[in-house]
């Protein structure tokens, strides 16, 4: 922000001294004294050359000139004064000259003299860390060969101040220098010298003209733009304490409430996770966000009058932000026009708004259009088939602090679902992504429905949840919608490899599950690319083990659509245990303990009190082999085996 102003007098500068090269370039040769200036005269161009490039071809630069081998041009005259412009706006040379070179009566021959700016061999950094100097480069762009000119140390300068300035560094200084390229004619490496100063954070912001917000509602509204940590306990709580007893004694808790917060907030204010640096663009957005505090409170025509940034000291600013309120409104009366299909009392119900509450335009918004929180109007039509439903909620009266609202409907017909298909599963069959569809052909359009298919298929793990969006095609001439669900595949297979110490043995782990696996392919020749998969089985297998002590092998397979009709899933597993007291088998202490166990089990998706909820049932059958074992297990010592069945819910 301090720079503004630097930057507005280079512009003009870089203007000034453009002009005055072009005006001194705009000059016809030092070798036509046989031409009179004061009297133009046509001359045909017999030859045109080129001097003083390395890097370009002659004849593009002819070209750009316009002159052309044959034409007749005045001498002098615009042609010449045309040619020099053009190849100065291609901003490669420092130095633009057209001469004539020898004449034969109305024939002249015309060379380009070119001095051409010099190019980048390299660009370096002094004064930023290695980190930043590797974000800049990316950002700065610059490659080997690129023309040296103003323009790209005035663009490089301002990629190197923008990004400081997003950092909380407003006051950098960038100074580039370029150096001769002692190996290369004409080619200079670029030294980019930053300081970058101190952090500018914002001290304070002081906000005027609020009665109805506090100064600490008014600063909480803005999502980043936030003022320094403050700590000041030598500030006179009294006051506030005499305030906060009289707001109570007169049945005003909400405000001796917000007094006693409000007073700890300004002088205990912590910040720990909010940076208190200044940015431009944020800073635009919080001040929406405090207009947009107010409209939910009731004032519809409140707006910021005017703010200010102040600089306090090299590392300090402040804020002013003047906000005028408007006056408070409420709801008075609400009408619905064009609704067949529900009465108006349902409506009322269903938008939770009624006579007298404050107004909030973006509260009825939601409640018309979208709800995350909870049912709302468009649900309502929506989830009955009305695709093509449209609300229009319009103000059409305001008087003294009431506002009438007359709330369009337009119903218009069902429309009942058409072909549903998916996009984008490379690896997962169709049938997995289709058995986890709410949307059927036949029925009647649900958002619902839409909305928790999408929300079942992000749940599988195995598409890009950020862009798995439904592509929805509905068609009024028939009243019919197309829904195509695209999705991105993404890994969803886990390997486990951890390593810990305990028992004064190293314990290691690995384990690997495969989230879409398919049983059927393990025997099909190209299945294993590399592994068989694509419909949506889960296999595991898991192995731990610390010396000879203890070792762990298991495996679990579970298809989550028994029959693939229902989504009543199946799960078998099978472990295997050895713990032992460390001494070798032909030592006559030796000692162990071993288990085996199978399980198998079943999951059942229930309807009530909805399909969210699973009950499972499982048995478990387990083998207990003891060699020696004498401690720990009450079941058994000495050596034999040990059977045991167990079912679970």
């Amino acid at each position: 922000m301090y720079r503004y102003t630097s930057k507005l007098l280079l512009l003009l500068l870089m203007v000034m001294t453009f002009n005055t090269a072009v005006m001194a370039q705009i000059q016809v040769g030092n070798d036509m004294s046989e031409i009179d200036y004061s009297l133009p005269r046509d001359y045909e161009i017999a030859g045109i050359t080129v001097t003083g490039v390395k890097h370009i071809d002659p004849q593009v630069l002819v070209m750009i000139s316009g002159l052309q081998v044959g034409e007749t041009i005045k001498v002098p005259g615009d042609k010449i004064t045309n040619a020099i412009r053009k190849l100065w706006d291609q901003g490669l040379f420092e130095d633009i000259n057209i001469t004539c070179t020898s004449k034969i009566g109305r024939k002249i021959f015309l060379n380009i003299d070119l001095k051409e700016r010099p190019r980048i061999s390299k660009f370096s950094f002094k004064g930023v860390k290695k980190s930043e100097a590797e974000e800049l480069r990316k950002k700065i762009n610059l490659t080997r060969g690129d023309v040296a000119t103003e323009h790209t140390y005035t663009k490089t300068t301002r990629i190197i101040e923008d990004y400081y300035a997003e950092k909380g560094f407003h006051n950098v200084l960038v100074n580039v220098e370029a150096k001769a390229d002692t190996t290369r004619d004409n080619y200079v490496d670029l030294i980019l010298d930053v300081d970058k100063g101190s952090k500018v954070r914002i001290a304070e912001i002081i906000v005027n003209g609020n009665e109805e917000l506090t100064d600490n509602q008014v600063r909480k509204a803005m999502k980043e733009t936030k003022a320094k940590g403050h700590f000041d306990p030598l500030d006179p709580l009294g006051p506030t304490v005499c305030q906060a007893v009289y707001d109570l004694i007169t049945l005003k808790p909400k405000k001796a409430f917000t007094g006693i917060t409000d007073y700890f907030f300004e002088n205990y204010r912590p910040r720990i996770f909010k940076a208190s640096k200044y940015l431009e663009t944020t800073y635009e957005d919080d001040k929406h966000a405090i207009i947009e505090k107010y409209n939910q409170s009731g004032y519809r025509d409140a707006y910021i009058v005017s703010d200010s940034i102040y600089k306090i000291d090299d590392k300090n600013i402040g804020i002013v932000i003047n906000v005028d309120e408007g006056n408070k409104y409420y709801f008075r009366d609400i009408n619905w026009v064009g609704n067949t299909k529900y009465d108006t009392a349902t409506l009322n119900r269903v938008l939770g708004i009624r006579k007298g509450d404050v107004y909030n335009k973006e509260l009825l918004k939601t409640n018309l259009e979208y709800n995350e929180g909870g049912y709302d109007i468009s649900a309502l039509y929506m989830d009955d088939g009305y695709l093509f439903f449209t609300v229009d909620p319009v103000e059409v009266t305001a008087e003294n602090d009431s506002i009438d609202m007359e709330i369009r409907i337009f119903e218009g017909d069902q429309a009942k679902i058409g072909k549903v298909s998916v996009k984008g599963n490379t690896k997962t069959n169709d049938h997995v992504v289709i058995r986890e569809m709410y949307t059927k052909p036949g029925q009647l359009f649900s958002r619902s429905d839409l909305i928790r298919t999408q929300r079942e298929l992000a749940a599988l793990g195995y598409f890009n949840a950020e862009t798995l969006m439904p592509n929805v095609q509905p068609d009024p001439s028939d009243g019919t919608v197309d829904i195509e669900y695209i999705v991105e595949e993404t890994s969803s297979d886990q390997i486990e490899l951890s390593a810990g110490w305990g028992y004064n043995k190293l314990i290691l782990t690995l384990g690997l599950t495969l989230n879409n696996f398919s049983f059927k392919n393990m025997f099909k020749k190209g299945a294993w690319t590399p592994l068989p998969g694509g419909d949506g089985q889960k296999l595991s297998f898991r192995v731990q083990t610390y010396g000879t002590s203890y070792i762990y092998y298991g495996a679990s397979f579970t298809e989550p659509w028994l029959g693939g009709k229902k989504p009543n899933s199946f799960t078998t597993s099978l472990y295997h245990s050895t713990y032992t007291n460390g001494y070798a088998k032909s030592n006559e202490n030796f000692a162990s303990f071993k288990t085996t166990g199978l399980s198998f089990g079943l999951g059942k998706r229930l309807t009530w009190p909805d399909d969210y909820f699973t009950v499972y049932h499982g048995v478990n059958l387990m083998r207990y082999k003891l060699d020696n074992y004498t401690t720990i297990f009450d079941f058994g010592t000495g050596s034999g085996y040990f059977n045991v069945i167990s079912w679970y819910f």
